[in-house]
């Protein structure tokens, strides 16, 4: 039942905003249900993301017939209840069907639904302290979810804080969508020079590349016949192990447990960290500098490049010049290669496991049995074979990237500026403690 606060703010429960939906996952034995057009969202579909519009299954009409009951509509707010994904709030950005973690509030037209995603995404610390642990993992159940209450300002007010706190997270949009570009420009470039040999094949038919004559002059005009077919002339196929300083494992699982962990220290790189050509430097468990000098040998810096061996199998990424740290320990489902930078560049080795060549590559000696993982990840990297040009030519790679990379950093900072502007209006925009206008002229002096 509402209850009236000062300033003509009520509180109420979740149930009293619209209709709560609980989602469910079709039987995943039906293939026929899967592979559609209607987006099918899970906690892992949520990271960082407002509204959620694509995903990583989709469902077929089938699909979602089989679990009609559980549809949820274009701006339904939506919040993960289960597990170490236990918080997480999103919108739906078309009509979508959740999986079992997720509990959906379609709400109303008397309320803003981004007002209540803004409302409930500052409540995450609350959702897991009123979690249950059960036998299996702690779970917020849809009885006690609905019960919850929220405060709420009238309609026009709760538009307005919407509206502020949306500038800021479009600004943040804005930033990341500047930076998926940039990566592809980026990826574009080393697949033109270095796979598709497109300056190569230009010359060869007597046309201009169009390129600087700084960089023009050291592609040749011809190939020559290598174990990994035709590759531009003067080029060498080596292996890892020729280019590499150093390649190296994570830790035993032993080693790093959660009674290990740390307010702040040195940070452990996981999957979730290597989403990206640059490494995501955000959300880490922390252990003792004592400790990282036990693991000296997975402990890892800036140049290094970290993959996963276990788990998710292909992710790859590279800790930039420009990381929050100087030095990170990998977690037992990494691995790495330190370069030696007098025959080669990280940002090219990088870029080469990024192509499908070199993924194919990477997950060729993959284990089908279990967990996915590759086999003898350490010794197997080494082995992995590919074209290199003369130094120079990667030099000139590195500048471009170098200079892309630069403005990605940028934004990446920018974005967290914002981030911190934002979550420090949060609450006190949704407690009342400041109102909109008084917030609006924050903003303008800090952004």
């Amino acid at each position: 039942m509402k209850r009236s606060l000062c300033n003509d703010w009520l509180v109420c429960k979740l149930e009293e905003l619209g209709h709560i939906v609980t989602g469910k996952t079709p039987p995943t034995k039906h293939t026929e249900y899967y592979g559609g057009r209607t987006p099918f969202i899970t906690p892992s579909d949520m990271d960082g993301r407002k509204t959620i519009s694509t995903t990583e299954r989709y469902l077929t009409d089938e699909g979602v017939n089989a679990v009609r009951n559980s549809i949820i509509p274009a701006g339904a707010v939506f919040v993960s209840c289960i597990g170490s994904d236990m918080g997480k709030v999103s919108i739906a950005g078309k009509q979508s069907v959740t999986n079992q973690q997720i509990n959906s509030i379609i709400v109303d037209p008397s309320n803003d639904a981004e007002y209540i995603y803004y409302h409930l995404s500052a409540r995450k610390d609350e959702f897991q302290r009123l979690a249950t642990s059960g036998s299996a993992q702690p779970i917020l159940n849809k009885g006690d979810f609905s019960k919850l209450d929220i405060t709420l300002p009238p309609l026009p007010e709760q538009r307005a804080i919407a509206a502020i706190l949306g500038v800021l997270d479009d600004k943040i949009e804005l930033n990341r969508q500047m930076n998926q570009t940039l990566e592809a420009m980026a990826q574009a470039l080393f697949k033109s020079w270095f796979v598709d040999f497109e300056p190569v094949h230009t010359k060869a038919e007597r046309l201009s590349t169009g390129l600087p004559y700084e960089i023009d002059h050291f592609f040749p005009d011809s190939f020559d016949d290598s174990e990994l077919g035709e590759i531009p002339r003067g080029w060498k196929v080596v292996s890892i192990k020729d280019i590499a300083e150093r390649v190296g494992m994570g830790p035993f699982g032993s080693s790093i447990k959660v009674s290990t962990f740390v307010q702040d220290g040195i940070p452990i790189i996981s999957g979730q960290h290597l989403n990206h050509t640059l490494l995501e430097d955000n959300h880490y468990n922390f252990i003792t500098p004592a400790h990282a000098d036990k693991l000296r040998n997975s402990n890892v810096f800036r140049g290094d490049i970290i993959f996963t061996h276990a788990g998710n199998i292909g992710q790859v990424a590279y800790i930039p010049e420009t990381s929050r740290y100087e030095r990170y320990v990998i977690s037992q489902r990494q691995f790495y290669m330190r370069c030696d930078l007098t025959s080669i560049s990280p940002l090219f080795v990088v870029y080469f496991f990024k192509t499908r060549q070199g993924q194919h590559s990477l997950l060729a000696n993959t284990s089908s049995t279990g967990v996915p993982s590759i086999s003898q990840p350490v010794s197997y990297l080494k082995t992995i074979k590919l074209p290199v040009p003369a130094k120079p030519l990667i030099d000139a790679f590195n500048e471009v990237i170098r200079q892309l990379h630069l403005q990605m950093s940028n934004n990446i900072v920018n974005s967290k500026t914002i981030a911190a502007i934002r979550d420090t209006l949060l609450p006190k925009l949704l407690s009342g403690e400041i109102r909109v206008k008084d917030a609006e002229k924050f903003v303008e002096v800090k952004i």
